[in-house]
């Protein structure tokens, strides 16, 4: 067998599964903008985005008729947030339309990173969202307007906590369900989500009580979280754009190989997304006396592991050098 012996082989080889491997459970994050991989692919994870999505465009949607009647500056910088989460769904239906498309001699690597392009896109949506909110609620300090329909206010803010608390019990009792620990942690952020939509109530009582200039503070403290947001999430979109992947992601892939048999060591590994699939390079150390046959025995079962311990892997090349 020659020093170093390229073995191509896709992961697409080995069945997927909607089972996450425990290994890979720490790699996930709320962004808007990305929809995590252990997720997105899982049949049962995306049908629950599908249904969080609904859920939440309907809050989003009865929180704008009152900011409408209402003009409070808090309940609009809610609503941002509110639709800023439904938002995370659009990077999926890009990946959908135009992500699956066949590779061509031009886009060898087909067209996952429109996925990416379209969640700087959401990403630019809500910080252009927070930065109006911002400026519109230090106006309202200096230029105070009458609040209208104080009571309709508080129904709007409990709309927002029941919708979250919804998606959240939701997602957190399917994402259980698949063991899928991306989908109980963006459960977990919605019950959060909805601690935020009780910050609207607070600006309610307070303008009911005669002082409006809680609406604003209410609106400046949302959109801080707000900003927050916006910036976690652009590091992850622009990470994956740079071709940067999770050092845990990483130490994955270097742990799942060490488990094949006839793998004595392993060398250099390289990764990067493309959409929400991953792409990885790794080179595998065997015995010097292995044949060609026994490498590519030991690839396939390299291979093997990378899919068991990441079911969103999309291709593996591995190579086996001695």
């Amino acid at each position: 067998m020659t020093p170093t012996t390229p073995l191509s082989v896709p992961a697409s080889s080995t069945p997927a599964s909607d089972h996450i491997h425990p290994h890979a459970e720490g790699i996930h994050a709320h962004t808007h903008g990305a929809v995590d991989p252990a997720i997105a692919t899982s049949a049962r994870g995306l049908w629950a985005v599908k249904v969080s999505l609904v859920v939440l465009v309907i809050t989003a949607i009865a929180q704008a008729t009152v900011f409408w009647l209402s003009g409070s500056i808090a309940l609009f910088a809610d609503l941002i947030h509110n639709v800023g989460d439904a938002m995370t769904a659009i990077p999926l239906g890009v990946a959908f339309i135009i992500g699956r498309r066949q590779p061509t001699a031009r886009f060898a690597y087909g067209y996952g990173r429109v996925e990416d392009l379209a969640g700087v896109a959401v990403v630019g949506v809500v910080l252009l969202s927070a930065l109006v909110t911002a400026y519109e609620s230090v106006e309202r300090f200096y230029h105070p307007e009458p609040i209208h329909h104080v009571g309709g206010l508080a129904i709007a803010a409990l709309m927002g906590l029941i919708g979250n608390e919804i998606v959240a019990v939701f997602r957190i009792r399917v994402g259980r369900e698949i063991d899928s620990a991306a989908l109980v942690a963006d459960g977990q952020h919605a019950l959060a989500d909805g601690l935020v939509s009780l910050a609207v109530l607070v600006s309610a009582i307070g303008v009911g009580a005669g002082y409006a200039w809680v609406d604003p503070l209410v609106g400046l403290v949302i959109t801080g979280l707000l900003l927050k947001i916006v910036w976690e999430s652009a590091q992850t979109v622009f990470t994956r754009l740079l071709d940067g992947v999770d050092p845990e992601i990483i130490g994955t892939l270097r742990h799942a190989a060490e488990h094949a048999t006839g793998v004595e060591s392993v060398g250099m590994i390289r990764a990067r997304w493309l959409g929400h699939r991953l792409y990885a390079e790794l080179d595998v150390v065997v015995a010097a006396d292995c044949s060609v046959k026994e490498g590519q025995t030991i690839a396939d079962a390299v291979n093997l592991q990378l899919q068991k311990h990441l079911p969103y892997l999309d291709h593996a090349t591995v190579r086996i050098t001695c």
